[in-house]
């Protein structure tokens, strides 16, 4: 509720310190005095436009600030904590805003620097004032459905239209962003389909094309190395008749030399033989054997030099097609078998999710089925508190003199594209102001003062639902009077039970129903006018109620009178 109101340089206000408390408070007071100022002092308060106007003369700049106490959990700590600003739940929340001659202004809350819209935002879930001609929250037809709701809806019914709601949307994200990038993929499936067999079949294997190249080198070698191999071969073997190979040269001189060993040398005359021709024998032997040796090999080189040329066409085959694929694909060879693989797992994954669309189309209905079914329960109990709506306000129009007036709640279906957290339906609040008149809109009631009595029982029906703790009514008697503006003050007065009421009235009947009693005056003091305020005691109270029904010239009767008012409430 709203616990001090602090006022600096607005028009007649120099300086006002006004501390409210809980209960119905009527503020009265003469034509001129300053009671609309104070409404135009709190409004600043809670993001009004600027307007220098106010600033009183002579002033630099006008300040105000209003506190209220509220109990966790209420969601201004929400939005407060949503927006980065440090709040205590312990502590009160301070709205203040300074206004220049500039037209510019600055705003806080608890002495943190925050935006208009914020200030407007916060304020908006502390306090509402219905003026005259200024009932927006009762014509915004956005508002409506809140109080609907707020009047006997199922709490859990609105969570779970919400939570199925949010699910639904995420999902239908998801689900067109899987198939766009499948669309995507799709496209160039039957080019990667083509392009993994085409690889798989050349099947490209790390390093090879090195291998390959010094293959080739060594195959493009054959021809001179075959010429090299038989040059060398023909060395061991004998030019012409009168030559011998090196080989059986080798053999003609061991048998040569075996002439000087003595006989049956290797059985009984070994240790006679002369060790140095024993030892060229041995020579002679190892020599011969690796003679034959080197023959052997340079007869395999040979032989495998011979087969060459079909092999040679081959390699240049592989490597001229390994080396095509790679241009295609516009990497090294060398990067062949990574491609495969990375072609693989992305026609792999166009399969993959391919199934997964199946799945996240399934789960798209289920969620959508799942809002609907939730979103017509919620519709059934929205049909059934609107009656009740309707019938509860209707009950309160006729003694506050508006039981012509027909109040109706329109729950209007909505096209699927409209549908939102909030349901699949526009909840409006209708009224026919005469008998025979079709239901119109809210804002076509062209009196101020019979939609801030229809705003006063919609408010009090759903009182104890209400977010806002604080509601100002600015002259909602106007018009009526007697047992009307009695009922009217009956009304605020069991509001105020639920809320904190605060009326400014001309009517003796309303302000006989507050717990407490503020009077607006002005004073003259050095030439300058000042609007005062004070708390009137029960003496005080019983003359101001006096004043209001007689006029300047207070009677003993009026007097009278004003003691019947108050003891009627007491």
């Amino acid at each position: 509720m709203l616990t001090h109101l602090s006022v600096r340089n607005i028009v007649l206000i120099e300086s006002l310190e006004l501390p409210l408390d809980k209960g119905f408070t009527a503020l009265t007071g003469e034509t001129g005095a300053g009671k609309s100022i104070l409404l135009d002092s709190l409004g600043l308060a809670m993001g009004a436009r600027t307007n220098v106007s106010l600033i009183r003369n002579g002033a630099k700049e006008a300040q105000v600030s209003a506190r209220f106490r509220i109990a966790p959990p209420h969601r201004t700590f929400t939005l407060l904590l949503e927006q980065g600003l440090i709040v205590d739940i312990n502590e009160d929340i301070v709205l203040r805003r300074i206004i220049f001659h500039n037209g510019k202004s600055r705003a806080w809350i608890n002495d943190q620097p925050v935006k208009l819209t914020l200030l407007r935002k916060i304020a908006g879930t502390l306090i509402e004032i219905h003026a005259q001609h200024n009932q927006i929250t009762l014509t915004e037809i956005a508002t409506h459905r809140h109080i609907l709701d707020s009047y006997g809806v199922p709490h859990y019914l609105l969570d779970t239209v919400s939570k199925t709601f949010i699910q639904w949307q995420e999902l239908k994200v998801e689900l067109e962003k899987s198939r766009q990038a499948i669309k995507k993929v799709a496209s160039e499936e039957e080019w990667l389909r083509h392009a993994v067999q085409e690889l798989i079949t050349l099947s490209p294997q790390p390093e090879e094309e090195s291998n390959l190249v010094h293959q080739r080198y060594l195959l493009q070698q054959a021809e001179r190395r075959k010429e090299i191999l038989t040059a060398a071969l023909s060395e061991f073997m004998p030019r012409d008749r009168r030559t011998t190979s090196p080989t059986a040269a080798l053999m003609t001189a061991s048998r040569a030399l075996q002439r000087l060993l003595p006989s049956s040398y290797e059985k009984t005359q070994a240790d006679t033989a002369d060790p140095r021709i024993v030892e060229v024998l041995n020579t002679i032997q190892h020599a011969a054997n690796a003679i034959s040796d080197v023959e052997t090999q340079l007869e395999h080189l040979q032989t495998e030099t011979n087969s060459s040329p079909n092999i040679l066409e081959d390699v240049e085959e592989r490597l001229f097609a390994l080396r095509a694929i790679a241009r295609k694909h516009h990497v090294n060879v060398e990067h062949l078998p990574t491609l495969l693989h990375d072609l693989q797992t992305r026609l792999d994954t166009l399969e993959s999710d391919t199934t997964q669309l199946v799945t996240l189309e399934q789960n798209v209905i289920n969620a959508f089925h799942a809002f609907v079914s939730g979103a017509e329960k919620l519709h059934t109990a929205r049909q059934e508190a609107a009656r009740r709506l309707e019938h509860s306000i209707a009950e309160e129009l006729k003694p506050i003199k508006l039981e012509k007036l027909r109040f109706f709640v329109d729950i209007c279906s909505l096209p699927q594209e409209q549908w939102s957290k909030n349901g699949m339906e526009q909840i409006t609040f209708l009224v026919s102001t005469n008998p025979g008149q079709p239901p119109c809109p809210l804002s076509k009631i062209t009196s101020g003062g019979e939609l801030s009595r229809l705003m006063l029982a919609i408010k009090l029906v759903i009182a104890s639902q209400s977010d806002v703790s604080t509601l100002i009514f600015d002259e909602i008697d106007t018009g009526i009077g007697g047992a009307t503006a009695a009922a009217v003050g009956e009304r605020l007065q069991r509001l105020s039970c639920y809320v904190q009421v605060l009326a400014i009235t001309h009517s003796p009947q309303v302000a006989a129903c507050a717990n407490t009693h503020l009077r607006i005056s002005k004073q003259i003091h050095n030439g300058q006018t000042h609007t005062l305020t004070t708390f009137l005691t029960d003496s005080e109270r019983k003359e101001e109620i006096a004043r209001m029904l007689a006029g300047n010239a207070i009677t003993e009767s009026a007097r009278a009178a004003a003691a019947s008012l108050l003891k009627q409430h007491t």
